[in-house]
């Protein structure tokens, strides 16, 4: 196969050319280089850098750039696994080439979960992650990372696949992106709390065609109790945009929408703790800035986004409560200046360019909009 140097973060590394028209799993090359995932990758190193865990796992590795960065770049040791013998050749390759604590295998990755443990352990899979939390909830001493790529089925324009792989209601509503991440991170709880074990998110978000996230790993049956506290729903009206969140239920109460007098439907179930430990998040701003990462510019205004961003489980897309008001969309600044003003903390948010996370109620959002309109569209 042809192959060629590239260079991420201060790593080098050789991987199988991929037809450009084709950058996407599987791609065109025997063993899958995704150029798309760098940003995903740059975090994770500076988020390594700053924890620093005693060992980790990269379980389905492909060309491995992911774990020798971390080998390279935040200096722990690192093992390496891709069941695929082609994808284990480059690896060696790159590991031998590259020096450093790599150990490398070639194995089903629940299978090595099942008979080795790790402080740190990172899946990446081409998909779903569902198939890998049982054992990777069991394998990790202290750090959990996950991807998840079925945005659909997460966001609930695939239904019933969301159903199905999650054993929770997804739907497709206006701040999609952010039950797709909660609903990810849901399962992830809902895995760990079977063995007494519970979570604490440290960096969650969710970006283009994927969610990610990263949390530590707590031993305690206490920290489970907690950890299943932090679980419930979102319970949406199907006819306006009203919506309540519900935390600490195994089971949905439903409610009479106060709008509309329909009955809210359930959401979930979710995570509805913090998505992120912002004093880590500080740590990685500061560090950041005298690092250099191929994305850094991505990186710096994602941080900023998370470190701002208040713990509401939902996100209001203003242009479309504006669409639903028929009128116009204000000014976004002067619409968060304006909420804030009125006592409520309100920033922008990385799930939609047009979102606003708020403590606002619903009405005084349509309040403030209302009195924009009035003020700056006069005829």
């Amino acid at each position: 196969m042809e192959c060629r140097e590239i260079t991420e973060g201060s790593t080098t590394f050789t991987a199988p050319v991929q037809d450009e028209t084709t950058q996407f799993p599987p791609g065109s090359a025997p063993v899958f280089y995704n150029t798309k995932m760098e940003f995903n990758r740059d975090m994770t190193v500076l988020l390594t850098k700053i924890v620093q865990p005693e060992d980790y796992l990269d379980a389905m590795a492909a060309t491995g750039v992911r774990g020798l960065r971390i080998a390279n770049e935040a200096k722990i040791p690192v093992t390496i696994n891709d069941r695929d013998e082609q994808a284990v050749k480059i690896i060696k390759y790159n590991a031998e080439k590259l020096g450093g604590d790599i150990s490398v295998t070639c194995d089903d990755a629940n299978r090595l979960m099942c008979t080795s443990r790790f402080d740190s352990i990172d899946l990446d899979p081409f998909g779903t992650p569902v198939p890998f939390l049982d054992a990777a909830s069991r394998a990790a001493k202290h750090y959990l990372f996950v991807t998840a790529t079925d945005t659909a089925p997460l966001c609930g324009a695939h239904f019933k696949a969301g159903c199905r792989r999650y054993f929770a209601t997804p739907r497709n509503t206006e701040y999609h992106a952010e039950v797709g991440l909660r609903m990810m991170m849901g399962t992830m709880a809902r895995e760990l709390v079977k063995y007494d074990r519970g979570m604490k998110p440290i960096l969650s978000y969710a970006k283009s065609h994927y969610f990610r996230s990263h949390v530590r790993v707590l031993g305690k049956v206490t920290a489970a109790d907690e950890t299943l506290a932090q679980i419930g729903f979102v319970m949406q009206c199907p006819k306006c945009l009203y919506r309540e969140e519900q935390k600490g239920s195994l089971y949905p109460k439903m409610h009479i929408c106060p709008h509309c007098g329909v009955e809210t439907v359930p959401v979930g179930p979710l995570w509805m703790g913090p998505l992120q430990e912002k004093e880590i998040l500080a740590e990685m701003q500061t560090a950041l800035a005298e690092l250099q990462f191929g994305t850094k510019r991505q990186m710096e205004k994602m941080l900023t986004f998370l470190l701002a961003e208040p713990e509401t489980c939902t996100y209001y897309d203003y242009h479309i409560i504006s669409r639903n008001m028929k009128v116009s969309p204000p000014n976004m600044e002067e619409l968060i200046a304006s909420l804030n003003e009125a006592g409520y903390y309100t920033t922008r948010t990385h799930f939609c360019d047009t979102g606003i996370k708020t403590t606002a109620p619903l009405p005084l959002i349509e309040e403030k909009i209302r009195l924009w309109n009035a003020k700056n569209l006069q005829m």
